[in-house]
């Protein structure tokens, strides 16, 4: 383990030990599951002393290989596997739900909680320590404007995974940083050039060439939750914004809008 990484670790000792109060993380959570945390998968997943597996909404914390053939591990998988075992480990925990409860695999989501006094947000903490980045899903976006704080201030400080290049915020007006990047989550910050409707899509352009420059697409379900938001996004034309979402390859490096919360504006237009 690297020096640096060790003193993440113990920065992230003395986050943990700041407790958030529930009431002042979000509203509107419903309360699920009560139990111990008897083991951490890795940085984002618990398993209860009930057996029940809780992943932690809200958060990506950098993948372990876990068994998974031909899978790489991401660099601090492991110390953020620590970080959160440090927090929770044979600890009384409190799930609440925002969102969708259960996912394909079966595992409970939901925001966790410590029941100590006054209660301590997980993720809000392995966030805010730099050991995780915030990850939301159309169905489950409670609580990610609180997370999206948290993560700027984590990586204003190059704390945990922000210290790291490979966690490094990209730049739209490069198109040859997303070289070898497919399939990568990604955070990409630059200025809209042109916002374009066409076929039920809105096109966020960052370049003059929509087949080699970098563009954000939004979906027709996403729009839906753009205006039941009073979002209109094709306003974003001109806006600084900072995109977050899996990197593809189609007609130039692309990422999929699938609900407002993967947009932060930065500046209006």
């Amino acid at each position: 383990m690297l020096a640096r990484e060790l003193v993440s670790i113990a920065m992230a000792a003395v986050v943990a030990a700041m407790p958030v109060s529930a009431s002042a993380a979000c509203d509107g959570l419903v309360d699920g599951p009560r139990g111990v945390v008897a083991s951490v998968r890795d940085g984002d997943t618990v398993v209860l002393d009930t057996g029940m597996v809780v992943r932690l909404i809200g958060t990506q914390a950098p993948k372990l290989a876990l068994g998974r053939e031909g899978f790489s591990a991401w660099p601090l998988a492991d110390e953020a596997r620590i970080a959160l075992e440090r927090l929770v480990l044979g600890k009384q925990v409190r799930v609440r739900h925002g969102g969708a409860r259960t996912d394909r695999h079966g595992r409970t989501l939901g925001q966790v909680f410590l029941t100590d006094q006054p209660e301590t947000w997980v993720q809000q903490q392995m966030i805010a320590a730099g050991w995780a980045r915030v990850y939301s899903f159309p169905d489950n976006r409670a609580c990610v404007p609180q997370l999206l704080a948290a993560e700027t201030q984590a990586r204003l400080n190059k704390l945990g995974i922000w210290a790291d290049p490979y966690y490094l915020v990209r730049r739209a007006d490069r198109p040859d940083d997303f070289a070898g990047r497919p399939g990568y989550y990604e955070l990409v910050e630059g200025r809209v050039l042109k916002a374009d409707r066409a076929q039920g899509r809105v096109y966020l352009n960052f370049g003059r060439s929509w087949k080699q420059d970098f563009t954000a697409v939004i979906d027709r379900a996403a729009l839906g939750l753009f205006a039941r938001d009073g979002y209109d996004a094709e306003q974003l034309e001109g806006a600084l914004v900072r995109i977050r979402g899996w990197m593809d390859e189609i007609d130039g490096p692309r990422v999929e809008i699938t609900h407002p919360e993967q947009i932060e504006v930065l500046r209006a237009p």
